[in-house]
């Protein structure tokens, strides 16, 4: 990635790590069909299945109960789909690649308070009325806001229920703690490209003994969960990535967070921060400038050569009010000004003080225009 450009959206996916990088190179250097038994078949199944390991190992799982997809929004579909719940009930903070699906599927919303936890009284009084068995869907932590779950006491609940618990860990690996054990979580999802690992790869992680009624037909790879060829190349820069962003973890969590508060420290006064009572990823600050719409101020930080997002930019790229924040009860005129700074890997002092430039910048424009 270009210097010139100011990276400051690692939620939206991490600049691939030069490792991940070197490993995505060899393995598209050569030639073989993972399911091949001839050699060449042979050592691209020893590439993936390095990589089953590396993965498994950053969230305390066994390898065999790992199973490659071409992302979390995928795995996160695989295990809703693949569950046998009876019912569905998902917070009402959950990534899009959750919500819609719960939509369709007539799934229960449980509520979130005024820093985006989950109300686990609500939570439980949900599971008391709901068909048996009801599979759980909460993110650990959320992409917008940065807020961590507290995932053990929701598996608390969802164990006195004999509920499934299906954890979006996808923005958390790497940032917090991710063990399926220590959460007791029957499901888990992971992604490559949150981590600096390359796109098109992600994984569902089974507990054991998590109930699995397979729904996709095929080849019968990944022992018959997810049908089709792996991507072998993207799954080994997968592994590596995943390795690293867990090996460096504390480190990397300490200096992101000296980076955040940094950044906080220099918004404008009138700055808004959501969830900054609640636990938080050390990389992530959600925010709003009172009187500028997102769309704009992402327009123009871009042409200031930074990039940022809004809370809630779809995939087509627009700009629309945040749920996560409506959920939370912040106003809407409130929440169609947030936007969202999150910093990774490579992000460096002189990164957070180019976009608090561009930003008090932005915000002084709108103070002139204010007073002509």
């Amino acid at each position: 990635m270009s210097r010139d450009l100011i990276y400051c959206d690692y939620n939206a996916g991490a600049p691939v790590r030069p490792e991940a990088a070197d490993a995505v190179a060899r393995a598209l250097s050569a030639a073989g069909n993972p399911s091949s038994v001839h050699g060449a078949g042979r050592r691209a199944r020893a590439l993936v299945e390095d990589a089953r390991e590396r993965v498994g190992a950053a969230v305390n799982a066994r390898p065999e109960n790992v199973v490659f997809t071409s992302g979390a929004t995928e795995a996160l579909h695989l295990a809703m789909q693949s569950a046998g719940a009876a019912s569905l009930i998902v917070s009402a903070v959950e990534h899009d690649a959750v919500s819609v699906q719960a939509e369709r599927a007539g799934a229960q919303i449980a509520p979130v308070d005024g820093d985006g936890c989950i109300v686990r009284e609500a939570l439980a009084d949900l599971l008391a009325h709901a068909a048996k068995p009801a599979l759980v869907v909460v993110q650990l932590a959320n992409n917008e806001t940065g807020i961590v779950q507290n995932i053990p006491a929701v598996a608390a609940i969802c164990r006195e229920h004999g509920a499934l618990l299906l954890v979006d860990a996808a923005q958390a690996l790497g940032r917090v703690a991710v063990d399926i054990a220590d959460m007791d979580a029957t499901y888990l999802v992971v992604s490559s490209y949150k981590i600096g690992g390359p796109s098109g790869a992600g994984a569902l992680v089974l507990n054991a003994g998590a109930p699995f009624v397979s729904t996709r037909f095929g080849g019968g790879q990944e022992r018959g969960r997810r049908p089709g060829t792996e991507n072998v190349a993207a799954i080994a820069g997968f592994g590596v990535a995943a390795e690293i962003a867990v090996r460096s973890q504390a480190e990397e969590s300490a200096r992101l967070a000296a980076l955040r508060d940094r950044f906080e420290d220099g918004l404008p006064n009138e700055a808004m921060v959501f969830g900054a009572a609640a636990p938080r990823m050390s990389n992530t600050s959600n925010f709003a400038l009172p009187g500028i719409a997102a769309e704009t101020a992402v327009i123009a930080m871009d042409l200031a050569g930074v990039a940022v997002s809004s809370g809630a930019a779809c995939s087509s790229g627009k700009v629309r009010s945040s749920r996560v924040l409506a959920a939370m009860g912040v106003r809407n005129e409130i929440a169609r000004a947030a936007l969202r700074v999150s910093f990774g890997w490579a992000s460096t002092q002189a990164d957070v003080d180019a976009c608090l430039d561009a930003l008090n910048k932005i915000a002084a424009r709108r103070t002139l225009a204010g007073a002509a």
